[in-house]
């Protein structure tokens, strides 16, 4: 690399993102990029990379891409849309308090809020099997079920720009994350894997929620999974339109207005530090 990377570190409720400008005309991190700046270790260290990007549609301010830590592409990052939203912002790109973006999954309205967050419309979850995707099943259902190791696992299924699977737990601090998520999201009715959710409804306006990442693993804050963990849970009737979700990294909220709505996501955004990075 001729000249430094340079990079912005910031983070949407403990979700953690290195922020690339690419407007200029900068490739892409390849893999192996992508996998050493995401080393906690000897790299920066974060859950995906964002790069900022020409816009592709007339209504927005430029455009963002995701990279998971291991270097493959994913088309949705709500915690990383709000991270978007403020570089933009700082940088002067959007002004005033209601701007587009466009992503992988489409273009997104963003709203910027008294409390110094965002709110994004990330457009309506999708819940037939073919456009999740999930395979074996012909038939959108509220709740499926799958032999894994032996042992019959109820979830949702939902795609929110990118496929999710929704598990209602007792107790999310004593949920099998570390074997269920893996577990599921390895498994062939999920061709594309998954992001995989373990919820707790703790009343009909909150639950608590810890999210297994395709690419990545467990994190913080899962800003699309928060989504398909609420309208699944709406779905079966568990939960109200409007609810708080408690992440480990932060409160994030989510309103799903009715069935033929987007579902709108609100929270923080913060800057951590800007960088240079020297391969």
């Amino acid at each position: 690399m001729a000249e430094p990377l340079r990079f912005s570190k910031m983070h949407g409720a403990g979700n953690d993102f290195v922020v690339l400008d690419l407007r200029a005309g900068m490739p892409p991190p390849d893999a192996a990029l992508a996998a050493r700046l995401a080393d906690r270790r000897m790299g920066v260290g974060c859950d995906q990379i964002l790069t900022i990007e020409p816009a592709q549609t007339a209504q927005a301010v430029a455009a963002y891409r995701i990279w998971n830590a291991d270097g493959t592409r994913a088309i949705q990052c709500g915690n990383g849309a709000r991270c978007v939203a403020a570089w933009l912002v700082r940088d002067g790109t959007a002004t005033g308090s209601h701007f587009h973006v466009d992503s992988p999954a489409g273009t997104h309205a963003v709203e910027r809020l008294d409390d110094g967050g965002f709110a994004l419309d990330l457009g309506q979850p999708r819940w037939a099997p073919a456009q999740i995707p999930l395979s074996g099943f012909v038939h959108e259902q509220a709740q499926y079920t799958l032999d894994l190791g032996g042992r019959q696992v109820a979830f949702g299924a939902v795609s929110m720009g990118n496929p999710h699977a929704v598990i209602e737990v007792d107790d999310v601090d004593t949920a099998e994350v570390a074997v269920l998520g893996p577990a599921l999201q390895r498994s062939p009715a999920f061709p594309q894997q998954c992001n995989v959710g373990f919820a707790q409804v703790l009343a009909p306006d909150h639950i608590k929620l810890r999210v297994y990442e395709r690419g990545t693993g467990e994190t913080l804050a899962c800003g699309s999974g928060a989504c398909a963990a609420v309208v699944s849970l709406v779905r079966r009737g568990r939960l109200g339109r409007q609810a708080t979700v408690s992440l480990p990294g932060g409160d994030l909220r989510i309103n799903w207005p009715s069935d033929d709505a987007g579902v709108t996501m609100a929270g923080p955004a913060a800057f951590v530090f800007e960088g240079r990075w020297h391969d």
